[in-house]
């Protein structure tokens, strides 16, 4: 881990350590609203034991089998009022702009405009400090978009609701670009507390960039540098379709969540090329052993804090995701990750989470003349703060 890294972690556990138990810091009341303001510093470590690829070789670490590094130092205003909330989010770590809108609220309803996740990927929208695991599922990395500048409309009636939003570029750098559109659905049959059965579904359509398409995802750890499954560019490429399902069910200190994606890259109608689909899709169980449940709001479940924030809150997890890029000229592989992860929330601040991720994986090699294995384990720990 870099010097800086460690500096701003060990300052964030000590800080921890002597404030008292607040997710986040109001600041005053301003032009009539109520300002706050958050942050979020999470490290990682990762310890491969690679199979065929080195998962680390391209990061200049000399054969090591480690990797260390600071995720994220975001940093987040907002501020809420009577008609309008606002938000402006930076990560120093990344140098990019987080979620920076403004929600004007009419009732249940309401609209948008900034920069914000667009409606697909439950695992997506749901928060960042509270992920059930440390790496995102592949259908999420491969297939999720993230958080895009734009306009949307929608509505939040506590067991139901739906989004429906137009995009474009990401705010920082043209990081990710592609107009388009996106919509989501959701219906809850049963809200109540410690219970909880979610239903929703979502599209995504935008234009590629510069007629070029890759599909690729790391297995299962954000620190890897190789991507086992990986489609190459896909040349002619005119527009991503992608169609996703969730389904989420609560009961008591169990959940257990689970999303399906697909999605298709048509080419344009000079191609000579057939249009591109790809699919991904995971299950996940979480446990929640000192007995705590989940709230829902947004058609997302929220993460409680510990019901005794001096001893904390423990989680175990599992998880298997699978994803297939193989379609016909295009062999991008198949992978399948079974992940096993054990969290501790202390607090309202730190969280510890620790992951075992077995990866089973297969790509067509021209050199051997056909699909060849590639099965890594993967050693994951995170230190996480958040105020």
């Amino acid at each position: 881990m870099k010097c800086s890294a460690c500096r701003l972690m060990a300052f964030a556990i000590a800080f921890s350590l002597a404030a008292p138990a607040e997710a986040k810091v109001d600041i005053d009341v301003i032009g009539g609203y109520k300002v706050s303001f958050e942050g979020l510093v999470q490290a990682d470590g990762n310890w491969f034991n690679n199979d065929g690829a080195d998962l680390n070789g391209s990061s200049g670490n000399n054969g090591r089998n480690n990797e260390f590094e600071l995720r994220r130092a975001d940093l987040i205003l907002s501020g809420k009022g009577t008609m309008f909330d606002w938000v402006l989010g930076y990560d120093a770590n990344a140098s990019k702009y987080l979620d920076a809108n403004l929600k004007g609220k009419l009732g249940s309803s309401y609209l948008q405009a900034g920069q914000f996740k667009q409606p697909n990927s439950l695992e997506e929208l749901s928060s960042t400090r509270h992920n059930d695991f440390i790496s995102k599922a592949m259908v999420t990395n491969l297939f999720g978009v993230g958080r895009r500048l734009g306009a949307a409309y929608g509505r939040d009636a506590g067991n139901w609701g739906y989004v429906a939003s137009a995009f474009g570029r990401e705010l920082s750098r043209n990081r990710a670009q592609g107009q388009g559109f996106g919509a989501r659905f959701y219906y809850a049959p049963i809200v109540a507390e410690g219970r909880l059965l979610h239903f929703g579904i979502s599209t995504v359509n935008y234009d590629t960039a510069g007629d070029i398409q890759r599909w690729r995802v790391r297995p299962g750890a954000d620190l890897a540098s190789v991507r086992l499954i990986d489609t190459g560019d896909i040349l002619d490429a005119d527009r991503n379709r992608t169609i996703g399902l969730e389904a989420l069910w609560v009961g008591g200190p169990f959940k257990i969540q689970s999303e399906v994606m697909r999605t298709t890259t048509t080419r344009t109608s000079n191609s000579m090329a057939s249009d591109f689909s790809g699919d991904s899709w995971y299950v996940s169980g979480m446990w929640n052993v000192t007995g705590e449940s989940w709230g829902y709001k947004g058609g997302t479940p929220k993460t409680k804090e510990p019901r005794n924030p001096s001893t904390g809150m423990w989680q175990i997890g599992l998880r298997y995701d699978a994803a297939n890029l193989n379609d016909g000229a295009i062999n991008g592989g198949d992978e399948q990750n079974i992940t096993l992860g054990v969290n501790y929330y202390w607090r309202s601040n730190f969280k510890i989470m620790v992951n075992y991720v077995a990866v089973k994986s297969s790509k067509f090699n021209s050199a051997a003349g056909g699909d060849v294995s590639d099965d890594p384990d993967i050693f994951e720990t995170r230190l996480q703060f958040y105020w």
